[in-house]
Order: structure tokens, then C-alpha cells, then sequence
């Protein structure tokens, strides 16, 4: 690794460069160089092969399967869905050419340029997501009721082409699943939607640690071409949230775009009803901005991609009498399914070892030297803080098992305390815009309002409508602080990533 200032920004000095402080200092990620772009070095996509395992088993265990649709795009295909070409058209990018050729001038050089002869007949457009493309091969592949429901997933790259970028958050390629799945009933695909929506709430919550909102969006942050979007709404450390992940009813919209009818039981014809559902790496930052501090990464050890680091103690000369039993116990560690690294490195100090792995968030550090093997333990360490302490040998696989449930019971706990703490209510227009500003969080409003009202209060405050909660009070008789209008439901506003 380059090296670099190994300092770290504070939270409260500058959270977006305390952000990528931690993304670097973590070795998360690299630039490319195209703008925009990101590689995801082997720690930083070892936290997405993780989150991307827990999914992937959720989804079988309810009856999904994986499959692969192409890249490319025929630029015709998003046209067919209005509402869906005019919510991506500013991100798409285009292929025209199939061939380059090249020239030399007299001192030898060499330029590149699309050939004019291979200019596409019909430009390509590198998918932004894949409704269009997966709709036109289900039109093929769907005829009858018995070929319903169809419950696929992807796990693939998609390019949008971002003016502003944030690493994980929002950049102009990033990795995701996207489901998409066909239904006879309008009653199935609505079911379908929530329950990959509570999918999408457990894995955030009892793998990543992070607590959510589940919520419906409003008409304005609807996905482009759905009839309901759900969503499950996260708040970071700066009171700020992130839309963690979607669930999109489309209802029949993409079938008729498609013509994609099926012969129904009763021997007529209907056209299929839909869904799809989608989250992205930009969860890796929601696990940065969750629980990090101002030391660097904090990873909850579900999804660490090193769970424990060993460590022998004292001068290499004396490594001799330890590393046998630092090699039984990463052994036994791995054989209860614990990832774990053994850093035997005599070229780097032991307080550069521990520097860095907790720069890289490992949650649990042990170290064992002459003197601990003569007390017949290891001394540990906790990545989120506290003194160092004794493990005894005799039973040390359970009892590291048991740290590590601790450590992500207390991330978990930790973040949903300070999310309570920063849940607001006002009585005002004017307090909400006074307060928004020095208090950021989730602010329960008992919401009247339309699209036009909406879009005035997030020009006035840069705060968003997140969700309407699944979980609502009611809210007969109450009047909304933010338009003087009759109450509909409670909404939660904030500032967003």
C-alpha cells in the first residue's frame, strides 16, 4: 500500500472528510481513472461479499434464483416506459461504435478514434438497471398462469452517470442485486414487494447492525415507472439517512410497455404484474457512517472481512515458543467458521500491527506472548474500545464466539439508541427550518402536504420526505406543522445521502 497521512479528520471537525479519511485509512478503495469510478480493493470487497452472501441465501431460501441479463441496452427499450426513460435518461451512457481505429503521424504517434463504419445502427445504452431488458426476454418466456410467478435475481455492475460522487454512497459504476419478478395477481406481486422489504430490514439489522425505517416513499421519490416504492431509511452518526434499500410494486406498467400477457386460469387474457427490488454497495457506507469513530473503521464482526487478528507478542527471536499454539488456535477458530488472520510480519512493529488492524476495523485483536503462555491465555483486545483482558486457552473458540455476538449486539444497540436520540418532533414550520439546521435527524411530522409542498419545504431546507413508516400513529385531527394542512399520516423528513 502507497503510503500516506496517516492521520484521521473528526466527526465533528468535517464528517464527509472524516468519511473518506476512514475509507482510506481502511483500504476500502482506490481511484480509477475514469471520474466517478472506484476498485474496490480486497478488504473493502470483502464487506460486500459478505453483505452479498447473507442476500443471496435469503433469496433462495424464498424460492429465488440467480440469473444473468446483459449489459447493453438497445436505447429504444427505455423509451417504452415513459416514466422510466425520464427518470434515468440524465444518467444513462451510450455505446455508438463497435470499432476503433488508429492513425500515426510522421513522428510515430499513435492516435485512437471511433471508426465511422462501425457506428451502431441503434446506440446501446449500459444498463442504469434492467426493468427494459429483463420485461422484453419475460415477454418470451411467459404464456400461460403455469409459468408464473417467475423469481429471479441478479447480481451484477450498473453505470449511472452521477455529477456528483461519494465513495460507496453514489458513484458512476457500483455493484448490486437487482430482483425481478412476475406475478398472475395483483394481491402476489404486492406480497412479494414487502417481503423482500422485511428481507432487506433483517440483513440490515441483525447482519450489518444498522437499524431502519420501513417506510413507503412518496409520489416524488417513487422509483421511475412504479406504482409504490417501499424503502428502508437509515441514520448515520450526523443525523443524516441513507436510503439503505428499495422494493418497487410495478404493477402492471412494464408488462404493458412490453406486452407481456398470460393466459389466466380462466382461459382469458391479463397482463403480468411485477415487481423488482435492489441494494447496492453503497451499504458498505452505511456500515462506515453507522459505526466508525474517530480512529478509524469500526466493522460489526458479521460482516468483517477479518473477524480476529492473531498476533504473537514480544521480539521475533522469542516467536518460536508461541507460534505453534497461535497456529492451533487459528485453526480452531477457522473450524468454527471464524475468519481470522494470523499476522506474523517481523518487518513491522507490533504498534504498527495494531494500528492498522484497527484502521481496517478488525472488531477482536489477540496477542499472545512467552509470558501468556505460561498463564495459559491470550490477551484480547476490542476494536470498539475498552482495556485489554485475559482469554483462557482451555475453551478460548467459544469464548471468542461469544465476544463477537457481544460486539455486534452493541454496535446494533448503540447506533438505534443514538438514532432514538436524534428523532425529533416540531410544532412549526419555522422551528423545523431553525432546527433541521444545528439538529440533523429524523423529524416525525404528521404530514399534509402534496407533491408541490413537498418539493418547497426541500428547497427551503435541503430535507426530504424519507417515508411514510409502515408502523403509523394516528393522526386524526392533527394539523401539519410544515403546511397548515389537515394531517394524512405521519411522514419522517430529513437530510439525505
Amino acid at each position: 500500500m502507497a503510503q500516506q497521512d496517516s492521520s484521521i479528520t473528526t466527526r465533528a471537525e468535517n464528517y464527509s472528510a472524516w468519511y473518506n479519511d476512514v475509507i482510506a485509512q481502511g483500504d476500502l478503495l482506490d481511484d480509477a481513472p475514469v471520474r466517478g469510478c472506484k476498485v474496490l480493493k480486497p478488504h473493502g470487497f470483502g464487506i460486500w461479499e459478505n453483505i452479498q452472501k447473507f442476500f443471496d441465501q435469503r433469496f433462495k431460501d424464498t424460492g429465488h434464483v440467480n440469473a444473468y441479463f446483459p449489459l447493453f441496452i438497445p436505447m429504444s427499450f427505455l423509451s417504452k416506459e415513459a416514466a422510466h426513460v425520464e427518470g434515468f435518461a440524465m444518467e444513462c451512457a451510450l455505446v455508438t461504435h463497435h470499432r476503433l481505429r488508429t492513425t500515426k503521424d510522421e513522428a510515430g504517434n499513435v492516435a485512437v478514434e471511433p471508426d465511422p463504419a462501425s457506428q451502431l445502427e441503434e446506440p446501446l445504452v449500459v444498463r442504469p438497471t434492467s426493468e427494459t431488458i429483463i420485461w422484453h426476454m419475460y415477454g418470451r418466456w411467459i404464456d400461460s398462469w403455469r409459468d408464473l410467478p417467475i423469481l429471479i435475481n441478479q447480481w451484477a455492475n450498473v453505470v449511472r452517470w452521477e455529477m456528483r460522487t461519494r465513495p460507496f454512497l453514489r458513484t458512476a459504476e457500483f455493484l448490486w442485486q437487482e430482483g425481478h419478478t412476475a406475478h398472475a395477481t395483483e394481491a402476489e406481486a404486492v406480497e412479494e414487494t414487502l417481503k423482500m422489504l422485511d428481507i432487506y430490514a433483517e440483513v440490515a439489522e441483525t447482519k450489518l447492525a444498522v437499524p431502519v425505517v420501513k417506510g413507503r416513499k412518496s409520489a416524488r421519490e417513487r422509483f421511475a415507472g412504479a406504482v409504490e416504492t417501499y424503502t428502508i431509511e437509515a441514520m448515520m452518526q450526523n443525523g443524516w439517512a441513507l436510503q439503505a434499500g428499495t422494493s418497487h410494486f410495478l404493477g402492471q406498467n412494464f408488462a404493458k410497455a412490453f406486452d407481456v400477457t398470460f393466459q389466466t386460469k380462466e382461459e382469458t387474457r391479463d397482463y403480468v404484474w411485477a415487481t423488482s427490488w435492489g441494494v447496492s454497495t453503497r451499504l458498505v457506507g452505511a456500515v462506515i457512517m453507522t459505526h466508525s469513530d474517530d480512529d478509524g473503521l469500526v466493522l460489526p464482526p458479521e460482516v468483517a472481512p477479518i473477524q480476529v487478528v492473531l498476533l504473537p507478542a514480544g521480539p521475533p527471536k522469542v516467536w518460536g515458543q508461541v507460534m505453534p499454539k497461535i497456529d492451533e488456535i487459528a485453526a480452531g477458530l477457522k473450524a468454527a467458521g471464524i475468519r481470522v488472520k494470523v499476522d506474523d510480519r517481523d518487518n513491522v512493529r507490533s504498534g504498527a500491527k495494531f494500528f492498522e488492524w484497527e484502521r481496517k476495523g478488525v472488531p477482536l485483536r489477540l496477542e499472545i506472548g512467552p509470558r501468556d503462555m505460561e498463564q495459559g491465555q491470550a490477551f484480547a483486545k476490542r476494536r470498539t474500545g475498552g482495556d485489554k483482558f485475559g482469554i483462557a486457552f482451555d475453551g478460548i473458540v467459544e469464548a471468542v464466539q461469544a465476544e463477537l455476538t457481544t460486539i455486534q449486539c452493541e454496535l446494533f444497540e448503540r447506533a438505534r439508541a443514538q438514532r432514538e436520540a436524534c428523532t425529533y418532533r416540531v410544532d412549526s414550520r419555522a422551528e423545523f427550518v431553525e432546527k433541521i439546521e444545528t439538529q440533523p435527524g429524523f423529524y416525525l411530522i404528521p404530514w399534509g402536504g402534496d407533491d408541490a409542498d413537498e418539493e418547497a419545504v426541500r428547497d427551503e431546507t435541503r430535507a426530504t420526505l424519507r417515508c411514510f413508516p409502515m408502523e403509523q400513529e394516528p393522526c386524526d385531527g392533527l394539523t401539519c406543522p410544515l403546511t397548515g394542512k389537515p394531517a394524512q399520516e405521519w411522514a419522517i423528513f430529513a437530510r439525505a445521502y
